[in-house]
C-alpha cells in the first residue's frame, strides 16, 4: 500500500488548534515553543487563546496554521507514524511548506519565519478592497476558465484553485471576479461566491509577493525531501531542492492544482491519504476526486492513536 501525508491551506485555521496535541505529547509542545521562539512572539498565545479574526490575518494564519500541522505530525512520530509511512507528501498552497518541513527539507524555524513573510507579502501585494477571490461550484475547471476569461475584460481573472470536479475558485481583480460570480451563476453553476480573503491569492497581482519570496527563498537552506513532494503547480513529484526552490516561487501567481496532484498521486498507486492537522477541508476534496483512496484525519490526540490501528 502506498501513502500519501497532506497538509491543509488557509481557511482552516480555529481557535485553539494543535492544543490538545501539545498538552499530551512533549514533541508537539515543542513544535508550538519553537515556532514562538523563530518569530520573537507568542503566536501559540493567539492561537490557542486568541481572537480569530487576529488568527485569520494571513501573516497570523499561514504560521499557525503550519505549526498546527507539525505539532500532530510530531505526536504522529511520538507513535511510530513518521516519514517512513509515506511515500509522497503534498499540500493545499502553504501547506507545502509544511510538507517539506515534515519532509526534512526545511527547518521549523526557517519554515515559520517563511511563512510569516509569504503571509505579510500577499497581504501587501494588493491594496486592500482591490481583489477578491470567489467559489465557483457545479463547474469543471474549463468551464470556469472560460468564465474567468470572458469575466477579465482589462483585469486579472483566473481559476487560481482547482480544488475538486466541482469546486474551482478564482482570483483577480474585484470587479472581474464580481462578473466571474455573475456569469457562473448564468452558465448553471451550482453556487457562485465571494470568499472572505484579504487578497487574491494564485493569480498574476500576486506578482510582488512571488518577487518577495524569491529573495526570502534564496536565503534559506532546502534539502532533499525524504520523500517526494507533489507539488502545486506541476501536479507531480519532485525532490530536488532547487526545483522546489523555483515552484515555491512559481506558487504564488500559479494555480493550486490539488484535484490533479490527487489524481496524479492515486495514479502511482496511492491508496490512502492522512490529512495532518487543522480540520478537514482536504479529506472532503479527495472524496469527490477520487472514492477509492482512502482518507484520515489527525488533529487530535485520538486520531494519532487511531494510527495505530
Amino acid at each position: 500500500m502506498k501513502r500519501a501525508f497532506v497538509f491543509p491551506g488557509q481557511g482552516a485555521q480555529v481557535i485553539g488548534m494543535g492544543r490538545d496535541l501539545a498538552e499530551a505529547y512533549p514533541a508537539a509542545r515543542a513544535v508550538f515553543e519553537e515556532v514562538d521562539d523563530s518569530l520573537g512572539e507568542k503566536l501559540s498565545r493567539l492561537i490557542w487563546q486568541g481572537d480569530i479574526a487576529e488568527l485569520t490575518l494571513t501573516a497570523n494564519a499561514q504560521p499557525a496554521l503550519m505549526a498546527a500541522s507539525l505539532a500532530a505530525f510530531r505526536a504522529m512520530e511520538a507513535e511510530g507514524f513518521g516519514i517512513e509511512k509515506a511515500d509522497f507528501v503534498a499540500g493545499h498552497s502553504l501547506g507545502e511548506y509544511s510538507a517539506l518541513c515534515a519532509a526534512g527539507a526545511l527547518a521549523l524555524g526557517d519554515t515559520a519565519r517563511l511563512l510569516r513573510l509569504r503571509g505579510r507579502a500577499m497581504q501587501e501585494a494588493v491594496p486592500v478592497g482591490m481583489g477578491a477571490m470567489a467559489a465557483i461550484l457545479g463547474l469543471d475547471l474549463v468551464a470556469v476558465e472560460e468564465v474567468a476569461a470572458e469575466a477579465a475584460g482589462d483585469e486579472v481573472c483566473a481559476a487560481a484553485n482547482d480544488n475538486d470536479p466541482a469546486q474551482v475558485v478564482v482570483s483577480g481583480g474585484k470587479a472581474a471576479v464580481e462578473r466571474a460570480v455573475e456569469i457562473a451563476r448564468a452558465r448553471g453553476a451550482k453556487r457562485a461566491m465571494l470568499l472572505p480573503v484579504s487578497a487574491p491569492f494564485h493569480c498574476a497581482m500576486m506578482a510582488p509577493a512571488a518577487e518577495a519570496m524569491e529573495v526570502a527563498l534564496a536565503g534559506v537552506a532546502l534539502a532533499t525531501p525524504a520523500v517526494p513532494l507533489v507539488a502545486n503547480v506541476a501536479a507531480s513529484a519532485v525532490s530536488d531542492p532547487e526545483e522546489i526552490r523555483r515552484l515555491l516561487v512559481e506558487q504564488v501567481t500559479g494555480r493550486v492544482r490539488w484535484r490533479e496532484s490527487v489524481l496524479w498521486m492515486a495514479g502511482q498507486g496511492v491508496t490512502e491519504m492522512i490529512e495532518i492537522g487543522a480540520g478537514k477541508a482536504l479529506s472532503g476534496m479527495i472524496r469527490r476526486i477520487d472514492r477509492e483512496v482512502a482518507v484520515r484525519a489527525v488533529g487530535a490526540p485520538a486520531d494519532v492513536e487511531a494510527l495505530r490501528t
